[in-house]
């Protein structure tokens, strides 16, 4: 079979299996090689470990991930693009297509099926994808807050949602998501890919970022929940200082709140876009009524 990222390859599978595109579902193929080695390579799989892929599509990226790693699991929503997979990559018997939406599936119970790969002890597991621009940031969260074990993600989605993962304090696009995925990951780009490289061409540009999951995190908290419930309130009226903006948060007072950013050595006068994770954890845990206790079994 020709390159699956050839257009003219697409067109004729789609042809061939009488395949629409489904706007819903936000498909959109690739079709350039550079880019679908850059996820693999980014990736770093081996013969021992385990590939999970989200959203397959053709099948144009887990050709290439089947031949770096020893297993991949490729969960595809689209119930009519499994005879399309079927064909695309009957040549590869290390794929397993589970036709399931990714939000509704247990991706530990997943992993836990690979134990050992090639007969041998899983060493790894990576995800991957060119996730939906839809719903990028449901996937993303769900992954890290159902606390999946998983080495890294390296993912292709809009520009702009990248850019807003990998900002930093001090810059208007710095957000909830900025913080709530730097809490778990440390996080990287890997390339930049124009609209023009997929079929049918978006409207915007896309990114491909790889998310290292965090061994450690890199704060100590006295509640999680009272730390996003922060991070939260404080990007929620992002234009209002932290003392407005955070009042009513875990039930706390103005009068509260201004305690606890006292002490934590926040001016009241700052707004969330110029904290720090640190800065977010130290008032969070101010705000707990706890801080500087150790955060032991959170």
């Amino acid at each position: 079979m020709d390159k699956l990222y050839s257009p003219a390859t697409i067109r004729q599978i789609k042809d061939r299996h009488n395949f629409r595109l489904t706007k819903s579902l936000g498909q959109n193929f690739l079709t350039d090689g550079n880019i679908v080695d850059k996820i693999v390579e980014s990736a770093a799989a081996g013969p021992t470990d385990l590939i999970i892929e989200i959203g397959p599509g053709i099948g144009v990226l887990t050709a290439a991930a089947a031949a770096a790693a020893g297993q991949v699991v490729a969960v595809e929503i689209d119930r009519n693009l499994i005879p399309v997979l079927a064909e695309t990559l009957k040549e590869y018997d290390n794929v397993e297509i589970i036709n399931r939406d990714i939000l509704k599936t247990d991706l530990t119970e997943v992993i836990g099926n690979y134990e050992k790969i090639n007969g041998a002890e899983r060493t790894g597991v990576k995800i991957i994808g060119n996730l939906p621009y839809y719903i990028t940031t449901p996937i993303i969260m769900k992954i890290l807050e159902d606390g999946v074990k998983a080495d890294s993600l390296t993912i292709m989605l809009q520009k702009e949602v990248a850019d807003r993962i990998l900002a930093g304090p001090g810059t208007k696009i710095y957000g909830a998501l900025s913080v709530a995925v730097q809490y778990y990951c440390t996080v990287s780009l890997v390339a930049k890919v124009p609209k023009e490289v997929f079929v049918p061409q978006p409207k915007v540009d896309s990114a491909v970022i790889r998310l290292d999951l965090r061994k450690e995190k890199p704060v100590e908290l006295i509640s999680e929940e009272a730390f996003f419930a922060t991070v939260r309130g404080g990007f929620g009226q992002r234009r209002k200082t932290l003392l407005n903006s955070l009042t009513g948060v875990m039930g706390r007072t103005k009068e509260e709140i201004g305690e606890a950013l006292k002490q934590a050595g926040i001016d009241p006068r700052r707004r969330a876009e110029t904290l720090s994770i640190q800065e977010f954890a130290d008032l969070a845990n101010a705000i707990a009524g706890r801080s500087g206790v150790s955060a032991e079994g959170n």
